[in-house]
């Protein structure tokens, strides 16, 4: 995990395979995931009720909404190169935004009553986001790995390890990340683990 500068992107090469490895991270981007992943998990928590559903959409503010927002907002103006900082240099501010915004989502929650699993999804996020933003400073991990890898083992533990059947699709997620140069295998793997490793642990103790 060396610091100093980014090194100049190397041009993407052209191929069938592409496409195909943009339209997977775009598909796998950490806001569609998590997003995806709070709605699901606080449905669930809530019997399938519609106040699970309410519960889900008040998080997804907090945990995707307003960071990707300021990304979004940061891409439009010139500060940032596109909505997936490509480049390391330009990760701590908005890292730093989502980590605020997640504390105080989850601190809402806490205030609210919000329901036990959904709680634990959101300290999960945020001790995720602490650890990107530490590693973010030396390194550029592949946040797209470690959320994918966090979802499945959430789904597994959420609803049963059948889930684990979808293994191979985080070589698939990594495979997209590298073959675009936006990171190295090893960037890949250590985002897996450690997102993995988070989840089990924060997720799987507090639910």
């Amino acid at each position: 995990m060396g610091g100093g500068a980014e090194p100049r992107p190397v041009a993407v090469r052209p191929g069938p395979g592409l496409r195909v490895a943009r339209l997977v991270t775009e598909l796998t981007a950490p806001a569609v995931l998590v997003s995806l992943l709070i709605v699901t998990v606080s449905w669930h928590s809530s019997r399938g009720s519609v106040r699970g559903l309410v519960w889900g959409l008040l998080a997804t503010v907090f945990v995707t909404g307003i960071p990707f927002a300021y990304i979004v907002g940061g891409v439009r103006r010139g500060r940032l190169t596109d909505h997936h900082i490509g480049r390391r240099e330009q990760r701590r501010v908005p890292l730093l935004v989502g980590l605020g915004s997640v504390t105080a989502g989850l601190a809402l929650l806490l205030v609210l009553g919000a329901p036990r699993a959904l709680l634990a999804l959101a300290a999960a996020g945020l001790v995720g986001l602490v650890v990107a933003v530490s590693v973010s400073h030396w390194w550029k991990m592949s946040i797209h790995s470690a959320v994918s890898a966090g979802t499945l083992v959430i789904l597994a533990l959420t609803f049963g390890r059948g889930f684990l059947v979808a293994v191979p699709l985080l070589g698939v997620v990594g495979w997209s990340r590298v073959r675009l140069r936006d990171h190295t295998v090893a960037q890949v793997l250590a985002g897996a683990a450690l997102g993995a490793l988070i989840a089990a642990v924060v997720f799987g103790t507090l639910r």
